[in-house]
């Protein structure tokens, strides 16, 4: 199963959308539950956020892995040199953050004063890193955790744009050749269905 000029394999567009779900949901759900007071459902809440972002991780190595063993389609011929730059740089900065956020989230438990065991959904131990407990370290990554879900907002907006530019405007198929296979069609008319007979 290779990418091919069109399209992604299957493979590379399930971990994309799979990935792009769970931290759209992750984000928010973790701003709610910073914000809660101290109760059995923000309890709850912070070990099914640990257990999802650790399934995020494992994902997102997976598709790293992915990536670099199936080389991915070739951007259009018809976009220049800044924006083949800045999708590169996107796309580089999008795996930095979906592992960068739930890896800090991992080490951040791990350096916790709390001593709270991580278990994936209740079921399986997770072991902690074996960092010092330190309040200063922990409050350390909880910033960059923070602040790398931040920079994911950004970006996505940044990716969303950039994807509607690329199949309104430009009318290229970096929109189509992600989407699973029964949109592809659709997404492909919608452009075309707005020119000008004449």
């Amino acid at each position: 199963m290779t990418n091919t000029a069109d399209s992604y394999t299957r493979v590379a567009k399930a971990l994309h959308w799979l990935i792009a779900l769970m931290i759209i949901v992750q984000i928010p759900a973790g701003i709610i539950m910073h914000n809660l007071a101290f109760s059995e459902t923000k309890f709850l809440m912070y070990q099914l956020h640990k257990s999802f972002g650790l399934i995020v991780l494992g994902l997102s190595l997976f598709r790293l892995y992915w990536r670099l063993t199936h080389p991915v389609p070739p951007l259009p011929d018809g976009m220049k040199g800044w924006e083949r730059a800045a999708a590169r740089f996107t796309h580089v900065a999008f795996y930095v953050v979906i592992i960068g956020i739930p890896l800090t989230g991992w080490l951040m438990v791990s350096a916790s004063t709390t001593g709270i065991d991580t278990k994936l959904f209740f079921v399986i131990h997770v072991p902690h890193w074996p960092l010092p407990v330190s309040e200063a370290l922990e409050g350390f990554l909880a910033e960059t955790h923070e602040y790398m879900a931040k920079a994911t907002i950004a970006l996505i907006a940044v990716h969303i744009g950039a994807a509607l530019k690329h199949h309104f405007v430009a009318r290229d198929a970096t929109l189509t050749r992600m989407l699973p296979g029964g949109f592809v069609k659709r997404a492909s008319a919608a452009p075309e269905e707005k020119e000008d007979p004449a």
